[in-house]
């Protein structure tokens, strides 16, 4: 899928998403640097399809996720030129109906449980291995993508961040904080909204490995690489094995609880404050998060 750059510039459409196949390899690139991938419909849209072709296309063995330029995602996209949260897509995730042209809690629990949980959902359960490589920012919707990842591999400059407690909200949609790390650093990671670095990250078991920025792609395709020499059967298999063993403690039906509260907490915003965002921009969030 592509969108225009900002203000339909001469530069014409930008493909929002890049697919390329490296041997057995392909790697799946988010493409709006200039506003640090944030992800709007779009984006989510040609990832799926980007993930579609990876998993029907023999050849490929394993699927790398990265980001283009200095981050590998800022989160949703809730402020820039190319938002399209009032766009109607072919839905793919979920049986709910279009959200468009519907009202209030219909209209915002019918979007997310499409192009957040539903596709995130999707995603995790992709029959072969994928790795995030992740540099710079990886916050909020930026975590959803890494965490859907069967591994994640961090440049020694990375961030990751779920800073939307500041919204009233608790956690992002696809609300894998108390499997991604143990739940005493999910709440102190969420209630302080602060920045965790890849170092920490590793130190906690959210990341599998650190390696220095200017190593990160060689790093990511070489574990890629040693991967992808393994039976095809024999990956898809252990991945269904550790899936299922997670959600037997709990992830799949904690996920459904939380995604209620989340749209309880959007529901109280519209009714008490501006908006069901409380009010809050990407410059008031970044504010916040620099402590400004």
């Amino acid at each position: 899928m592509t969108e225009r750059s900002e203000k339909g510039s001469e530069k014409g459409p930008t493909e929002v998403v890049r697919y390329e196949r490296r041997g057995p390899v392909a790697v799946v690139t988010m493409n709006r640097p200039q506003y640090r991938n944030a992800q709007n419909s779009a984006m989510t849209y040609a990832l799926d399809e980007a993930f579609y072709r990876a998993v029907a296309d023999d050849e490929v063995k394993v699927i790398v996720l990265a980001g283009e330029g200095g981050h590998f995602s800022a989160g949703h996209d809730i402020g820039t030129p190319g938002r399209d949260a009032h766009v109607s897509f072919e839905r793919r995730a979920s049986l709910w109906w279009d959200h468009v042209g519907k009202e209030g809690a219909e209209s915002r629990y019918a979007r997310e449980s499409e192009v957040y949980l539903g596709m995130c959902r999707r995603w995790r359960e992709i029959p072969k291995p994928t790795i995030a490589m992740v540099q710079g920012a990886c916050i909020a919707g930026g975590l959803m993508l890494a965490w859907v990842c069967d591994l994640i591999v961090a440049s020694d400059d990375a961030f990751f961040a779920d800073p939307v407690v500041r919204m009233g909200i608790p956690g992002v949609e696809y609300f894998a904080h108390p499997w991604a790390m143990p739940p005493r650093i999910a709440k102190e990671f969420l209630f302080t909204g602060d920045r965790m670095p890849a170092r920490r990250a590793y130190e906690v078991g959210m990341v599998n490995r650190v390696v220095p920025r200017e190593d990160l792609e060689t790093e990511t395709l070489a574990l890629a690489g040693r991967i992808a020499a393994m039976p095809r059967m024999g990956l898809a298999l252990t991945k269904r094995a550790v899936n299922q063993a997670e959600d037997l403690q709990g992830m799949h039906a904690g996920m459904d609880s939380v995604f209620g509260l989340h749209h309880l907490a959007h529901a109280h915003n519209a009714e008490t404050s501006a908006d069901s965002l409380a009010g809050m921009d990407p410059k008031s969030m970044k504010a916040a998060a620099d402590g400004s």
